[in-house]
């Protein structure tokens, strides 16, 4: 038997003994101490020179083991990161609060996800819990608050874009009291983040953004200026990682426990290591308080928005020009797929970058550069992280083969806002009206019906508990596609799923047009 005095020398503050009286019976002895037993436990006398460090040590590991069962606490991290926070109070004129920037507008797309079920910190009537928001108005103007923090030492700080959208004075409050004026230097609505600076400071504390990813679990501190408090710090662990909200295509959201409220909006969620893994940005509040589920963006999304932010103000982003949607079971089962994987092509624009490479609907994107995609939400996100001019290679499904195409990627276009025709007056007054029984659909040709268009076949009526109700089809809906054939009259849709059904088929493709989107459905069809 050999002694082993690395086991105990990992206490931080231990100093093995000389080896002479280090013996393998002594180290039994010392480990005996260590885990509570008495020296009668194992029926050992040890000799009397080894009653010194007998004490000696024993009191050595008692100190360790208090320490580490005394609570573990932030103080230390606090104390270092908590500089680096600032407040943010923006003033906006009146005539920003009127009108078509009316302030007391909810900050979201009418009936969106985020309208129905989250709510902004500190948002207006009806969107109480919010990190940012606005105050109540004064004569003239608005005032509000979030939080910030700097990320350089010449005053650069991070923020949310809905705390200083349409701002005309930006001042910042630091950790010392003192207030500065900030100029906004960049926003980027897609992230709801902006970049300011304070000019005219230098050796500004600030925060470095993580460098790796927080796993599920990690403790992570909120600090910011909830409820115009200032200097706050909240604690809690990661709850989540790759949440979509509902926001927009490039949700990627961290979830946290980390207690956030009003004015907590654009402030650091730190790790314990004192980096910045996330900026908070919403909650899930049916209360308008907290309640434990908060949303922060990852600090990879943040460097690459804040280094184009600072370097040109705004952010550009790669487009290959597709709609796309999630391969689902069904949908995979339709198109003869292995994996419910990679992002469905339901409709290439006319003239974009995936059109002019010979993309088509129905194809389905499995990788980017040798990357596998997930699912069309990564698609989408590894897309927009790109720089538009770049060529990138992508594998496609078309028609159950794998196909290699190449593209130079544009640049994502600004937002538009697709009108969907919503005259239903005239729906079902066409001729040729045919009822298919067993998808709960009464169909015409879109060119008999006024409003419809000239191509496919319009659904007139949709049965409420048939299985097209429950798939999302709604009167005024235009199929294109059955079964990757192009359809024109009623008859062509219902021989469609007569074939299938008769190829024994669990479930047909349908592509539908929505206004001026279109999407995929898969229909069962299976007999019996």
């Amino acid at each position: 038997m050999t002694d082993r005095p690395t086991d105990l020398s990992k206490l931080p503050s231990y100093t093995a003994p000389r080896r002479s009286i280090f013996s393998a019976r002594k180290f039994a002895l010392m480990a005996s101490v260590v885990a509570g037993l008495g020296v009668a436990a194992y029926g050992i006398s040890p000799p009397n020179n080894f009653d010194v460090l007998t004490t000696t040590a024993h009191a050595q590991v008692n100190k360790e083991v208090r320490q580490v069962q005394q609570p573990i606490g932030f103080a230390d991290i606090v104390e270092r990161v908590k500089p680096s926070v600032i407040s943010v109070r923006v003033n906006i004129a009146e005539k920003a609060t009127t009108g078509e920037a009316n302030r007391e507008d909810s900050p979201f797309p009418p009936n969106s996800p985020m309208e129905r079920f989250f709510r902004r910190f500190g948002g207006p009537d009806g969107f109480p819990g919010g990190p940012g928001g606005r105050g109540p108005r004064g004569r003239g103007h608005t005032t509000g608050q979030g939080s910030g923090f700097f990320i350089s030492a010449d005053g650069f700080a991070v923020t949310n874009n809905h705390v200083v959208d349409g701002a005309d004075k930006v001042e910042v409050t630091t950790d010392d009291g003192k207030t500065h004026t900030a100029k906004v230097i960049g926003t980027d609505p897609r992230t709801d983040l902006a970049l300011i600076k304070v000019d005219g400071v230098t050796n500004i504390p600030f925060a470095k953004l993580s460098d790796g990813q927080p796993r599920i679990g990690d403790w992570v501190l909120a600090v910011g200026n909830p409820f115009g408090l200032g200097g706050t710090v909240t604690a809690g662990i990661v709850s989540a990682r790759g949440r979509d909200i509902g926001n927009g295509p490039y949700d990627d959201f961290i979830q946290i426990d980390a207690p956030v409220n009003k004015g907590n909006s654009g402030g650091p969620t730190f790790n314990t290591e004192g980096d910045v893994v996330g900026v908070n940005t919403a909650i899930y509040s049916p209360s308008g308080g907290s309640v434990g589920i908060a949303f922060a963006i990852p600090a990879s999304t943040v460097k690459s928005v804040v280094e184009q932010l600072k370097d040109k103000g705004s952010v550009s982003r790669g487009w290959i020009g597709v709609q796309i949607q999630q391969v689902t079971p069904e949908i995979a089962d339709s198109l003869g797929l292995k994996k419910t994987e990679g992002a469905l092509v339901a409709e290439p624009q006319p003239n974009g970058p995936a059109a002019k490479a010979g993309i088509e609907s129905g194809d389905v994107i499995t990788r980017v550069n040798d990357q596998p995609v997930k699912d069309a939400r990564e698609l989408a996100r590894t897309i927009g992280g790109m720089a538009p001019g770049q060529t990138v290679k992508l594998v496609v499904i078309h028609k159950g083969q794998d196909k290699i195409l190449s593209m130079t990627l544009g640049e994502l276009p600004d937002a538009k806002t697709a009108k969907a025709d919503t005259d239903k007056n005239d729906r079902g007054k066409g001729r040729g009206n045919v009822t298919v029984p067993n998808l709960g659909l009464t169909l015409a040709p879109a060119n008999s019906v006024a409003g419809a268009g000239k191509d496919g076949v319009v659904v007139t009526d949709v049965d409420p508990n048939s299985p097209s109700a429950e798939r999302g089809f709604k009167e005024g809906d235009v199929i294109l596609e059955v079964a990757g054939k192009l359809v024109s009259n009623p008859t062509e849709v219902r021989d469609a799923i007569t074939t299938a059904r008769n190829e024994n088929k669990n479930s047909v493709l349908v592509r539908v047009k929505s206004g001026d989107s279109s999407r995929f459905i898969a229909m069962p069809v299976a007999k019996g």
